[in-house]
């Protein structure tokens, strides 16, 4: 039995050189740039933009309208809420040259509709990121923010069920990352 072949939706713009790997779904009005890899398994909901050079792991949920320019990487397993924003310069002016502040979001992410992720604000494997949340500051594994800016509100698992609450609560003893969260996977994520 071969591999599920890749579909892309008629409206949805796949420039030469994309790479999507086996059963990725690209719907409407997509845009991918030259030079991205999408790992197997992928769906990429209405109007998902993914900029060149871009890595989006394997299994990965971009919900409609998520935004990922250069310099992005995403794990595998991660979820992007609706409108989920990733910036790229730090300091954007029009007028100047600009230089790419690289980001990485960890496997088995979770980052809530609305959320922006401010450039070079790496999110730790398995953390989760509130719904309309300003992301200001690095997130650690299962860390659980939320806010303008984000702020700790707890640490959550695997499933995303909570494990503890309160901005100066520790991270409880089981919520360890394995090494195959933290390193880049076979298929093309993080």
């Amino acid at each position: 039995m071969g591999a599920a072949v890749p579909f892309v939706h008629p409206t949805a713009i796949v420039e030469d050189d994309v790479e999507l790997g086996p059963g990725v779904k690209v719907w409407h009005h997509c845009h991918l740039r030259s030079g991205c890899r999408v790992g197997a398994g992928t769906q990429l909901g209405k109007g998902v933009f993914v900029d060149s050079g871009v890595v989006v792991g394997a299994r990965v949920k971009a919900q409609n309208h998520v935004y990922l320019p250069a310099g992005v990487t995403v794990g595998d397993d991660v979820f992007l809420g609706p409108a989920a924003t990733f910036t790229n310069d730090v300091y954007p002016r029009a007028t100047s040259d600009w230089e790419l502040t690289p980001t990485t979001v960890g496997r088995g992410a979770s980052v809530g509709a609305g959320a922006t992720v401010v450039a070079g604000r790496h999110l730790g494997p398995w953390c989760a990121v509130g719904a309309g949340s300003v992301v200001t500051r690095p997130v650690q594994a299962f860390e659980l923010v939320a806010g303008n800016p984000a702020r700790r509100l707890g640490w959550v698992d695997r499933a995303g069920a909570v494990r503890a609450r309160g901005p100066e609560s520790d991270r409880p003893a089981e919520l360890t990352a394995e090494p195959a969260d933290l390193e880049p996977g076979p298929d093309g994520g993080w």
